[in-house]
């Protein structure tokens, strides 16, 4: 008789321990060598017990051959064959029992030691899952540190500088107010202006010279013209462009009876009725600074001019009210009157025959 066993596992399950083994630490190999070694010894002792009953049975056969061979020659088997047949039959019997044992006890094992072996296997993944959240808790707790130790640094460095605050404070109260000197201009009676005027733009901080007188009579020579022509009504025009300024009006031409002499005569009247000035390009004039500091268009213009008849009109802008100050403090110790024109940011230079004259301190 021929005994065989189950112990070796599929191709799949020893692929998978192989696979799970790769994420096993050594100190679990362990386990495997106690488990091989049992299968071993079960295998030794399968191979001795088949050993055994494969002598038993050929011994059994050999038996009953001399038994066969025995009664062909005799008739009749003798009480002793028989009782020696029936001590063989039993061996054999018994032997094929104990086979039979062994054979089941092998494939309990086998079933078992799979079983385990997926037990194992679960037990594995489990341990592989708990590290990789384990490290995943140490690596966050290790970024709580390190932001913690980060507070900390930023926060000694911020006492650290409010301890330096409050010395400096501290020093600055223990000592001697200063005294300031606040310069300012005497503010006489404003006057309307009715002498030499000159016509300034300070915006963006730059200042520059507005040619008015100029851009005048280049209007008047077109109302002159617009006069002799036929046309009537509201007519627009342009002149320039004179130190970088143009001029852009309004003039309204019409016609109508006037008395002269005790007689009506026809009539032409031709007034301008808006006036608009802006540069050719922003932002335009001179920087501040370089007129604080001499040989400037300003100080061409002022040449010659006596300040006793001579009046500086400003037109300002709100972003340029400091400069302002410092213009006017200027123009003070040359001895020019100063008269201020603030306008919105972005407004232009108007004037109409209804405007009002400067105001000159």
């Amino acid at each position: 008789m021929t005994l065989t066993s189950n112990l070796k596992p599929s191709g799949k399950n020893m692929a998978k321990g192989r696979k799970k083994r790769s994420a096993i630490e050594l100190g679990h190999d362990a386990f495997l060598d106690i488990v091989a070694n049992l299968v071993g010894i079960l295998i030794i002792l399968v191979v001795v017990l088949g050993a055994q009953s494969t002598a038993v049975i050929e011994q059994v056969t050999e038996d009953e051959d001399a038994t066969v061979v025995n009664l062909t020659n005799e008739e009749f088997a003798t009480d002793q064959q028989l009782e020696v047949l029936a001590g063989v039959t039993m061996r054999a019997a018994a032997a094929q029992a104990d086979s039979n044992r062994l054979e089941r006890l092998v494939t309990q094992y086998d079933a078992e030691l799979e079983a385990r072996m997926e037990q194992r296997g679960m037990l594995m993944d489990l341990l592989s899952e708990a590290q990789a959240a384990w490290q995943a808790k140490q690596r966050d707790l290790d970024q709580d540190k390190l932001a913690a130790a980060k507070l900390q640094t930023e926060l000694e460095i911020t006492e650290q500088q409010l301890a330096q605050i409050r010395g400096e404070r501290e020093r600055i109260e223990g000592e001697p107010a200063p005294v300031v000197a606040v310069a300012h201009l005497p503010t006489p009676m404003a006057k309307t202006v009715f002498g030499e005027e000159i016509h300034l733009r300070l915006k963006d901080n730059r200042l520059s010279v507005v040619p008015l007188e100029r851009l005048l009579e280049e209007i008047k020579d077109d109302l002159q013209r617009a006069m002799n022509g036929s046309r009537n009504g509201e007519i627009d025009g342009a002149v320039g462009p004179v130190r970088g300024y143009v001029a852009r009006y309004a003039m309204d031409k019409s016609q109508g009876l006037i008395s002269r002499g005790g007689t009506a005569q026809m009539a032409t009247r031709v007034q301008l009725v808006g006036l608009m000035l802006e540069p050719m390009s922003e932002p335009y004039g001179q920087e501040i600074e370089k007129v604080f500091a001499g040989k400037s268009e300003l100080d061409i213009e002022l040449a010659g001019r006596d300040p006793n008849t001579t009046t500086i009109t400003v037109w300002v802008y709100p972003d340029s009210f400091a400069s302002f100050r410092r213009l006017k403090e200027v123009l003070y110790t040359r001895g020019f009157a100063t008269a201020a024109r603030p306008l919105p940011q972005n407004a232009k230079i108007t004037g109409s025959a209804n405007g009002s004259r400067s105001d000159a301190q």
